[in-house]
């Protein structure tokens, strides 16, 4: 866990829980952009999402997160983000138990995806795009949810993006990005909007041509952790 520096008038101290390494760089930099000076902690834990792809999220990857999310709020987090979609429904089990807000990466991202399918003249249809199978249960159920929170009626169209995540564990993310771009292309054919699941997909938005809003999740994740820490800074 390391912390950057505290500076004058920052809003309390920001939380970050991870599941990808590289994803720890990528969410500091963007909060670099999005609040200058804010204090944050990470941590990261590729366990529970190897563990969460090979068994779904047991007992024990809750257990987890939770432990995670007690220590960066005793270690001072105000709120605590979770980047990692395939444990977000775990996010949501640890955020009753602790006393800090306890964010998922994807909720602004479910929502916004909600209000373009249930537009006037929309076709209530929405299109989630993984490259790996165990994010498209959580981040399905989430629209569903968000969804239901407003009373309305969206199709979800849930799938996996063949071959990016093997193309990017080999180390060539330009592949990977190429090819969830073309999935976005084939999805929004029939979707209102394309919600790319994983924060690690963020790259190939700008790569994307579709005619609908291709969303991703850090921009909206880092945005409600802001939001969280600018109404009770500690």
């Amino acid at each position: 866990m390391t912390p950057a520096p505290a500076a004058p008038g920052a809003a309390g101290t920001a939380g970050l829980l991870h599941t990808v390494p590289a994803l720890a760089a990528r969410f500091d930099a963007d909060l670099d952009a999005a609040a200058p000076g804010l204090r944050r902690l990470h941590v990261v834990d590729g366990w529970l999402l190897a563990t969460a792809v090979a068994s779904g999220v047991t007992p024990e990857v809750e257990a987890a997160v939770l432990a995670h999310v007690r220590h960066l709020a005793d270690a001072g987090a105000s709120a605590v983000l979770v980047t990692c979609s395939s444990v977000g429904e775990a996010a949501e089990t640890a955020a009753a138990r602790v006393d800090v807000p306890v964010l998922r990466v994807d909720a602004p991202m479910a929502r916004e995806a909600v209000a373009a399918a249930t537009e006037p003249g929309a076709r209530g249809r929405v299109a989630v795009l993984a490259t790996l199978a165990s994010t498209l249960g959580p981040t399905g159920r989430l629209v569903a949810r968000a969804a239901a929170d407003v009373g309305a009626a969206v199709e979800v169209d849930a799938r996996v993006v063949d071959g990016a995540a093997a193309a990017r564990d080999a180390g060539d993310g330009d592949r990977a990005d190429a090819l969830v771009a073309r999935a976005v292309a084939e999805a929004a054919a029939g979707a209102d909007a394309v919600v790319l699941a994983q924060a690690s997909m963020a790259g190939a938005a700008a790569r994307a041509e579709a005619p609908v809003p291709v969303l991703t999740s850090p921009a909206g994740g880092l945005a409600a952790l802001v939001a969280a820490l600018a109404g009770g800074a500690r």
